[in-house]
């Protein structure tokens, strides 16, 4: 898909297919919808029935619902899909504060830290401007992972695009859903719901390793 970005995680990718299927579906109907009135436009005919068309009513009735039915179908069976908690080997809490994010590992004992934005001037030669944070999340590749959204003050939203993620966080809920990384790498992420003057600058940083460096890492800690 043109409009998004690569996928890590094997739902987002059906999420990808999901969005270049509806837009198929959408470009042949604008096709035939422009054909047909560009022919209008350019015909002379009169046709005296046009007022009784009971055969073509039904037709243009029928037949959209058949084309909601292949977008409706696919739509449910992914959100489902989403839905689904498999066994999680590791959960992650995730707390958002205004205007930073908080972490816990729920397995683990005292492992809670807090994630701030790199400021410009702080920046190293190869990070990336507004995205960057102190202390990025380390999870293990290759492992169902389940993360719990909540927030502090007022509400947050945990977004991750390449991992097909996207969490509220509420004060006073709490909100979880899954996800797989199948490739080692860094996948930036923001809050996506507007919540105050610096919303723009609570950026999320995932850091996907393998369980053997993950487990070290943990417990060098």
């Amino acid at each position: 898909s043109l409009s998004s970005q690569d996928s890590d995680f094997p739902l987002m990718e059906q999420l990808i297919f999901l969005h270049d299927h509806a837009l198929f579906i959408l470009v042949m109907i604008t096709v035939l919808v422009g054909y047909l009135m560009f022919v209008l436009f350019f015909n002379n005919y009169v046709n005296r029935f046009l007022l009784h068309g009971q055969p073509i009513e039904m037709i243009w009735t029928i037949l959209p619902a058949i084309i909601l039915l292949f977008i409706d179908l696919p739509s449910l069976r992914l959100l489902y899909l989403l839905d689904e908690i498999n066994e999680p080997s590791v959960t992650l809490k995730s707390i958002g504060h205004q205007w930073y994010w908080s972490y816990e590992h729920s397995e683990f004992n005292n492992i809670e830290f807090d994630s701030y934005m790199i400021p410009t001037n702080g920046l190293a030669t190869d990070g990336f401007r507004l995205f960057d944070v102190d202390n990025r999340v380390v999870l293990p590749m290759d492992s169902q992972i389940r993360i719990l959204v909540t927030a502090a003050d007022v509400i947050h939203s945990w977004t991750v695009p390449r991992l097909g993620v996207k969490v509220d966080g509420t004060p006073g809920r709490l909100n979880q859903t899954n996800f797989f990384i199948y490739r080692p790498g860094l996948f930036y992420g923001q809050c996506s719901e507007i919540c105050g003057a610096n919303h723009s600058f609570m950026p999320i940083v995932i850091w996907s390793v393998p369980v053997n460096y993950f487990i070290w890492r943990i417990f060098s800690d």
